[in-house]
C-alpha cells in the first residue's frame, strides 16, 4: 500500500501537535510523559519534532490526558485555516 503525501496544511498541524505537547510537557521528561500515557518515548520524539505529523488519535488522546490537555483546546490550537473550508466544518478525507 502507498501513502499519499501529506499536504502542506497537515505537516503544518503536526507541527503546530508537537509544539503544543512540547509546551505542555514543561520540565517533565519525556520517558516520564510518554510513559504515564503508554507510549514509547519514540512516538512521543517523533510527535514533538513533527516527524510523525498524523498520530493516532487515542495517542494523541493518552497524551492530552497525560498533560492535562483538552481535545478540544488542541483541536482549535492545531487547525489550520483552510480558505475553500466551510465556516465551523472539519475537512473530511477522502476515501
Amino acid at each position: 500500500m502507498v501513502r499519499t503525501p501529506l499536504t502542506p496544511e497537515e505537516r503544518e498541524r503536526g507541527e503546530r501537535l508537537g509544539r503544543l505537547l512540547r509546551e505542555a510537557r514543561g520540565a517533565r521528561s519525556m520517558p516520564e510523559v510518554a510513559a504515564g500515557a503508554g507510549v514509547s518515548a519514540e512516538t512521543l520524539r517523533k510527535i514533538e519534532t513533527g516527524r510523525a505529523p498524523t498520530p493516532a488519535f487515542f495517542t494523541v488522546a493518552a497524551l492530552a490526558r497525560e498533560l492535562g490537555l483538552s481535545l478540544d483546546d488542541l483541536l482549535s490550537s492545531c487547525h489550520v485555516p483552510d480558505t475553500d473550508a466551510t465556516p465551523g466544518k472539519l475537512p473530511v478525507a477522502a476515501a
